[in-house]
Formats: structure tokens, sequence, C-alpha cells
């Protein structure tokens, strides 16, 4: 065994290497064949750790390997023996395992610490097979932990790139709504200028000698305009995209959360009699329409005075007040308040000379948009009853007349406001003024309800 230990440390001093601990080597060649791609530095201190924790437990060996082993390790830390001498502590007369270790690290001569990393390597592998295992699991896991690292990289790239094109679409937006805030301001002004006498001397009327109130007035006129304005404008632009990418035919409508354009509203039914009032339509003013905060004096007015102007619309239904154009008239008004809910409204405006110029209420289940045309009004001539009645007239030459949406039917917050509007008459025939609760399965409203009209 002793010349075993000679020949290794022969054969370390005679290997042709370059002294450079952190040069990796391509293997470590023993009796085992132990393979692996670390430096030699990392492979001496699992060496030295996995033989420290072990020995005498996974495995033994013989006294001299030990020897051996503690020699290279002391070449390691310490240099030859020689030159470290000075530094160390004496020996005792009976410390037998002090000087045969002393004497093995003095073999060694002036074995350079890379022959001695490497001598102590070859050696624990040849003696025992369970640290090339041990070598390649560690391999094994640094190879992992650098996978994973690489992978950790790439995320943390992506997660940049993708806050930062986050913080540009931000900022894009930002300016964006910028851009958006000032042509709103522009087209506010713009608004404003045009309506503010209107307005004025409609708020003078509502709040004389109150110029607070009329100035609060005055700007829920302006918003409400505004917001009417532009959803006008939204809903044409829209029509107009869909009929430049032939998604609509001629003379349909467009259909868009129970909102209608008002270039689309008109019945396509020809009929040569409305002729001069489908092109008077075509110039019609839009409605405007304001909220009023005084609710509970305008419900209880209603309800003292005008006693017929309380309705109550059921769950599921949808009431219909036809107001007739007045001959003395030119603009009609309106306004209603609700209990506890709110309710959908709208306005539509059916051409033709009224029959009756008495205003009428109509429930129906639901909101049908396509206005039927009433038989005690179809039938009010007794010579037109006797022609269909005898069979000499067929109700298929009849034509529905011409119906212009004037305000979309959408729900309305009147139970914490009265909304109130006017809308001048467009020519002859009569106002439909719809309260919609079709959406409503279980909640019945209380409806209070002006209705007037002025020169």
């Amino acid at each position: 065994m002793a010349e075993e230990q000679l020949d290794l440390c022969n054969n370390l001093e005679n290997l042709d290497i370059k002294q450079n601990n952190e040069l990796p080597i391509d293997g470590i060649q023993g009796s085992n064949g132990v393979q692996n791609g670390l430096p030699l530095n990392e492979v001496y201190k699992l060496a030295l750790s996995f033989y420290k924790d072990k020995v005498g437990k996974a495995f033994h060996f013989s006294y001299e390997d030990n020897l051996q082993l503690v020699a290279f390790s002391q070449q390691v830390g310490h240099g030859p023996l020689a030159e470290a001498i000075s530094k160390l502590p004496p020996l005792g007369t009976l410390d037998v395992v002090g000087k045969d270790r002393r004497e093995a690290w003095q073999k060694l001569g002036n074995l350079s610490k890379y022959q001695a990393r490497t001598g102590f390597v070859e050696l624990l592998s040849r003696r025992c097979l369970l640290f090339s295992a041990y070598i390649e699991a560690h391999r094994r896991e640094r190879d992992e932990q650098s996978r994973k690292d690489k992978e950790q990289a790439i995320i943390k790239l992506a997660e940049e790139a993708e806050h930062q094109k986050q913080l540009e679409e931000e900022k894009l937006h930002i300016e964006q709504m910028q851009q958006q805030e000032a042509i709103k301001r522009q087209i506010q002004s713009a608004l404003n200028e045009q309506t503010f006498d209107q307005f004025r001397k409609y708020a003078s009327q509502q709040y004389p000698g109150d110029p607070e109130k009329q100035g609060s007035l005055v700007r829920q006129l302006q918003e409400q305009h505004y917001f009417q304005y532009m959803q006008q404008l939204e809903l044409s632009q829209r029509a107009e995209a869909l009929n430049e990418r032939n998604i609509l035919p001629e003379n349909s409508e467009l259909k868009s959360n129970g909102v209608k354009p008002l270039e689309h509203s008109i019945s396509d039914a020809e009929n040569p009699d409305n002729s001069e009032e489908e092109e008077s339509n075509s110039q019609t003013e839009s409605a405007s329409m304001w909220t009023l905060p005084d609710i509970e004096p305008f419900k209880q007015k209603v309800a003292q005075t005008e006693g017929d102007c309380v309705v109550r619309v059921g769950h599921g239904e949808t009431i219909t007040i036809r107001v007739p154009t007045h001959p003395q008239g030119s603009k009609l008004f309106w306004e209603f308040a609700t209990d506890h809910y709110d309710i959908g409204f709208g306005i539509y405006f059916e051409f033709g000379t009224p029959l009756t110029d008495e205003v009428s209420v109509h429930v129906s289940e639901s909101d049908d948009e396509d206005v039927e045309i009433d038989e005690d009004e179809l039938y009010a001539d007794e010579n037109l009853r006797c022609d269909l009645e005898s069979g000499g007239m067929d109700l298929s030459s009849l034509t529905k007349p011409a119906v212009m949406e004037i305000v979309p039917v959408y729900r309305r917050d009147c139970q914490a406001e009265v909304y109130a509007g006017s809308h001048a008459y467009p020519g002859k025939g009569v106002y439909l003024l719809k309260f919609d609760n079709s959406y409503s399965l279980w909640r019945s409203k209380t409806l209070y309800y002006r209705i007037y009209y002025a020169n």
C-alpha cells in the first residue's frame, strides 16, 4: 500500500499541466471512470466536503488512504511541509497518528496545489464509487439551476418589455384623452354660444329673480344639449360606416341598444301625400331636454291639480301617450317623474292630419317600435267604415303614416329629478310619448306627467 501511494505522488509530480485552478477539466479519470464538466476547484471542494461528511459512515478507508488524503489536503491548504513546519505546533511524543500524517505530507515534497487537488480527487474517486454519483448529481443540479436562471432572465426581459409597452400605451391613451377633451371643450363652447340666449330666456321664466338657480339650469340645459348632440353624431357616423361596408341595406334601420339615429327613423313606406311633410322632416330640429331638482313639489302639484296625469305603469307594460299637434301651437313641452324607480322614455312623431285633438293613453305589453294605426281613428270616417264593411276597399291599400323618432327610448333616472323637454312641431301629426317599463319583471311604476303646448 505504501508503494502504491508513492507511485501516485510520483505520477502527480510528472504531470505536464498548467498551474491554473480556474481551468475546467474534461474529466477525472480513475478506476471507476468518473466524468464531469466542473472546474477542478469546485470538484475539490465537493470532494473534501464529501470526505468529511461520509468517511466512517457511508464508507470506510484504510489507514494509509486516510493518511494520503489528509496529506493532499494539507498540501493544498499550507503548501509543502518544509515551508509550513515553522508555523505548525510541535507533536507530542505519543502522537503516532500525527507523525504518520506529517511523514505522508513530507513525501509530497514540492507538489503544487493543483496537483494536490487532482491527487485528492482521483484517490477519492478510486476508493469510493459513491463519489462519482455525488459529482454527477451536483453537476445536473447546477445545470438545472443554470437553465432556470436563463428562463428567469428571459421572463424578466419579457416582463420589462411588456411593462415598457404598457407605459407607452398609457402615454398614448393619455394623449388621446387630452385631445378628446380639447375637442370636447371646443364643441361645448360652440354649442353654448348658439343656445345660451335661448336657455337663459327659459331659465329666467322658470326662476324669475333667482340668478343662482337660473345659472344652474342653464348649465344643465347646455350639458344635456351637448350629450344629445354627441349621441346623434356618433349614431350618424356609425350608420355611415356600416352603409359604406354594405352591411346595412338602403333605407334600413340601425338598432343599437334600443337607440336609432334620426336619419334612419322615418318609415320607408312610399306615400306621395306626405312628400312635403317628409321634406320638412329632414330639417326638423332635435328635441331639447333638461332636468329640474324640485321633484316632490312637482309630483304634489300634478297629483292635486291634475289627477288624470298620474298613471300606474305595470310591470312589463309600455304606456304610449298620443298628443295631437294643436292648431294654435308651434312647440310641445313635457315634464315627468316617477316614485322610487326609473323608467324608459322616448318620443316619436306620426305625420298626418290628426283626426281628434284629444290626448289619449294606450297600454301595451311591450314597446313595439312599429306604431300601429288606431282602429278608432282609422274608422272615424263613416264612409270609410262602410267601404271597409262592404268589402269595397282592401286594407292592403292603406299605408301607415310616416313615423319619426324624436328622442330614443332609454331609461331615465326620473325618480330623482324631474325630466323636462320641448320640441318644435315638425308639421301636423301626433306625438307619441312612450313610457317603457317592459324591462321590469316585478315592479310597477307610478308616473306623474304634464304635457302642454306653446305658440
